[in-house]
């Protein structure tokens, strides 16, 4: 008798998984948003968040963090590199000291400007409709969601 080898024992095929798909298209993604995001003199992190400085501004490291899934200690450094940079500015809140909140700059309000071509040139990489890409999103976010529980 032939012994049966490692993957049959297993029946475990790497282009089956969920994770793995979802791991690797992040890849493609940064490799994506690389050359696009250079351009602006960010890396994805921080291009995050000054997404969600432009959808409002003046909000605290806290809610930024729950935001973008990012512990205080991740973002710390990332938020001071902005702040050195002059795309943000950071003080502790009057009503809540121990609260950091972050405000654009006039260079990082402005900088928008430039950033408005990165989402459709990543919608264009995707061959995707913006209804089939919409779709994804709140398929991928549902999915998030149900991990987190």
């Amino acid at each position: 008798m032939i012994a049966p080898s490692a993957a049959d024992q297993h029946d475990v095929k790497l282009d089956d998984l969920l994770c793995f798909a979802v791991y690797s298209a992040s890849h493609a993604f940064n490799r994506l948003y690389k050359p696009l995001l250079d351009e602006l003199g960010l890396t994805y992190p921080q291009y995050l968040v000054m997404v969600t400085l432009w959808e409002r501004d003046d909000r605290t490291v806290g809610e930024i963090g729950e935001r973008l899934f990012l512990e205080s200690n991740t973002l710390t450094p990332l938020l001071k590199r902005m702040e050195a940079a002059g795309l943000v500015s950071r003080s502790r809140d009057p009503a809540d000291e121990r609260q950091v909140r972050l405000q654009l700059t006039h260079e990082g309000r402005a900088l928008i400007d430039k950033a408005r071509q990165v989402p459709p040139c990543v919608l264009d990489a995707t061959s995707l409709s913006g209804e089939e890409a919409r779709r994804l999103t709140d398929q991928i976010a549902a999915l998030r969601t149900s991990l987190s529980r």
